[in-house]
């Protein structure tokens, strides 16, 4: 009976040992990087996002603040607030009957007019705290209070203690200067000022560590480790600041406003003063977690407010203060949660990987953000990115092993260039089997214009530069209409819709996918300009046909593709094109049926096929589950005032003919021209390529790669650009503006 069950133990032992190896193993991990500080940025940075997405607390009405601005030194009328001036705001102030008043401004400037009268109000006001400078190099950093608080003890630091990235996420409660003296803040100083007054005084718990309470509330002191601090500066007594809201939350007068008493006479009463500079130009301010760019950066004198409403929030309101657990205890919670991964992973380990089973997976990330969140609003900062990174790990690490495990499976994977084919083939049982089917698909081709030409001019990285910034962002248009990327040669892409998963609307994609990938071309464009590289222009041709479709090669290397006349064709389509131009064959559009604008039609007859082909120009689509459209391109063409001799042949595919024949342009346009020929003729047919060469412009013998649009009996051929050099370009580009500027001044 014994030994049975001890054969289920370990039997059960074997069937989760994923589970035992990957949580400890990745919870070791984890622990030893936040350990050695690795994740306190992080973790620091989920903190923010917690006190931001806090709601604020209601206003304290005990605390105030009396702020100088900008407008306040204007009415002034000088640079520096005069002793006299903060002499007469302190008695006004304490005319007011407030609790206690904090001045957060240094004094310690040599005497001037007004100083006599300011030490008699400091000399005279018991409930008046000035500020020090305690930490740092006395004589650098430090900064001395006003000798009369000084002398009657009414001083506290105001030093701030910044984190890493500059912002202020603790506070001081007492901290000992240089001299070894040890000073309260200037914050709890103006708390417990006004807490005297309900009968509660600061005391020191039994059997701590000289901890502090004030009323119910007990401080404990930061240290170095806590939350997703690591090796912090915890000198001094420190605490978490619990921020009551962003900045503006305390109620903030101006200077004026009380000198020229324009507030309610007992506007002060009873409640905790703060005096300190709130304009930017005072460069007294900080980066609290609030703080997202520098325009939201809090004043200083905002923090100690802050700081003071805490103390008095937690003596009063029974207020939380923010806890943290013991590292112990936040090293179980770390490994629970890389439990929950690895058990996650492992269970499923049978089940079919789809869409719907990572949108379950992710509820445990979820369950996670949300109760951190709730222990947040309940004063308890919990590891968050500690645990996350743990159930991410060992849920990894699981899926990992049994990828491992499944190596023959990756090995026959490995025949196949697309990802997105082999996931929908492994569905299929007959899906790995050479052989193929027909199939009526939506085949889409586009090329670059003239990009051979610019790809000479250009040292090979460039070009490499250029083509992946270009390739990369057209299959982003083309993931997003689901199309299958078959090829990309060079600067060429083939694109089916339709294989391997045939939709009812493969056409139609087909269609709206080409119109996004022009209206792509303009960012793209954008992005070459600013690198200094020439704009480029595409051409697309859709068609839609039967081919055969499926795994084609041998055992050893398999290549999922298409083969038939229309695909042959498609390309055909696309050799018709210039840039900016999107031809389809009259399939796709019979495929679709209403909704699609064109622009034009026009029949051809490609080789290699015995009937005539009706190809339209496609500026549009308006189907219910698409709306795109391309601008029309305007084309004006201008006389010449004189024309331009050129010599130009033919081109038969790829090749130019031996055979050369003179012309003249008579007119120009912005992508294009009028050619007139001249002497012996021959036969020139729409939609055919010419090379031009400029006889009439000296020093330049590049040639230029031209498109025949329109043949017209009596006024020529108009012709469409499709490669200029540079130079050619810019001599053309400006004779066109000038011809503008003659025809419309």
């Amino acid at each position: 009976m014994k030994r049975g069950r001890n054969q289920q133990i370990k039997q059960w032992l074997w069937d989760w040992r994923g589970v035992w190896i990957a949580a400890p193993s990745v919870t070791a991990l984890i622990v030893l990087v936040r350990w050695l500080g690795g994740l306190q940025a992080l973790e620091l940075s989920a903190f923010d996002a917690y006190v931001s997405w806090r709601p604020p607390q209601p206003p304290d009405d005990r605390i105030a603040i009396v702020g100088i601005d900008e407008a306040d030194i204007r009415e002034i009328g000088q640079a520096i607030v005069p002793d006299r001036d903060y002499a007469q705001l302190i008695a006004k102030l304490r005319a007011m009957g407030p609790r206690a008043i904090g001045l957060d401004i240094y004094r310690d400037l040599p005497v001037e007019p007004g100083r006599k009268q300011l030490d008699q109000v400091f000399a005279t006001t018991p409930n008046l705290v000035g500020i020090q400078k305690a930490i740092g190099d006395r004589a650098i950093d430090a900064v001395a209070p006003p000798e009369v608080l000084k002398s009657k003890g009414q001083v506290g630091a105001n030093d701030l203690i910044t984190d890493p990235d500059q912002k202020i996420r603790r506070g001081f409660l007492s901290l000992t200067t240089q001299s070894g003296e040890t000073l309260p803040s200037f914050g709890l100083y103006l708390a417990a000022l006004s807490l005297e007054a309900e009968g509660i005084s600061l005391e020191v718990v039994p059997g701590t560590n000289n901890w502090w309470q004030l009323g119910s509330a007990i401080f404990s002191p930061f240290e170095a480790r806590d939350g997703g601090y690591s090796h912090a500066d915890a000198g001094g007594y420190q605490i978490l600041l619990n921020y009551r809201g962003d900045r503006g939350h305390f109620e903030t007068v101006s200077m004026m406003d009380i000198l020229q008493e324009r507030v309610a006479p007992d506007w002060g009463r009873d409640r905790v003063i703060l005096i300190g500079f709130v304009g930017e130009s005072f460069k007294d301010t900080v980066a609290t977690p609030y703080t997202t760019n520098p325009s939201q950066r809090m004043a200083g004198v905002e923090v100690h407010a802050n700081l003071t409403s805490q103390i008095l929030s937690a003596a009063l309101d029974r207020r939380s203060l923010i806890d943290t657990w013991p590292e112990p205890l936040e090293g179980l919670w770390i490994f629970f949660w890389a439990g929950i991964g690895a058990t996650l992973a492992w269970q499923k380990r049978y089940v079919p990987a789809s869409l719907w089973r990572s949108l379950q997976d992710t509820w445990p990330a979820l369950l996670l953000l949300s109760v951190t969140y709730g222990a947040f609003l309940l004063g308890w900062w919990l590891p968050v990115v500690p645990p996350l990174l743990a159930f991410i790990g060992a849920f990894a690490g699981i899926t990992a092993y049994i990828a491992r495990s499944a190596g023959q499976i990756r090995h026959t994977f490995g025949r196949y260039l697309s990802t997105e084919i082999v996931a929908t083939l492994l569905e299929s049982a007959e899906g790995l089997k050479l052989g193929g089917e027909r199939r009526k698909l939506t085949l889409l081709t586009s090329d670059l214009r003239g990009f051979t030409a610019l790809s000479e001019r250009l040292p090979p990285e460039e070009v490499v530069r250029i083509l992946n910034f270009y390739l990369g962002a057209m299959a982003e248009v083309i993931a997003e209409y689901r199309g299958t990327i078959d090829e990309f040669m060079g600067d060429g892409i083939l694109v089916l819709f339709g294989a391997p998963i045939a939709r009812p609307d493969d056409a139609e994609r087909a269609l709206a996918c080409a119109i996004a990938m022009q209206l792509a071309m303009e960012p793209i464009n954008k992005q070459l300009a600013d690198w200094g590289y020439p704009a480029l222009e595409m051409g697309i041709g859709i068609n839609t046909g039967e081919v055969v479709v499926g795994n084609l090669g041998s055992e050893k290397r398999t290549k999922y593709g298409v083969v038939g006349s229309q695909v042959n064709l498609t390309y055909r389509i696309e050799s018709y094109t210039v840039g900016g131009q999107i031809l389809a064959a009259e399939t796709t559009l019979q495929a679709i049926g209403t909704g699609v604008i064109t622009l034009d039609k026009r029949q051809v007859t490609p080789k290699g096929v015995q009937r005539p082909l009706t190809i339209y120009e496609i500026r549009g689509i308006t189907r219910p589950n698409y709306n795109l459209s391309l601008e029309p391109q305007k084309e004006e063409l201008l006389s010449l005032n004189k024309s331009i001799f050129v010599k130009y042949s033919l081109l038969d595919g790829k090749d130019i003919s031996d055979r050369h024949f003179e012309g003249q342009l008579t007119e120009l346009s912005a992508s294009g021209a009028i050619l007139r020929p001249l002497g012996q003729r021959t036969r020139i047919v729409p939609l055919c390529n010419i090379r031009l060469n400029l006889l009439s412009i000296t020093g330049c013998n590049d040639d230029i790669y031209a498109k025949v649009m329109e043949c017209r009996e009596s006024q020529g051929v108009r012709l469409h650009f499709t490669a200029i050099p540079p130079d050619l370009k810019t001599h053309l580009s400006n004779l066109y503006l000038e011809l503008a500027a003659t025809h419309h001044p």
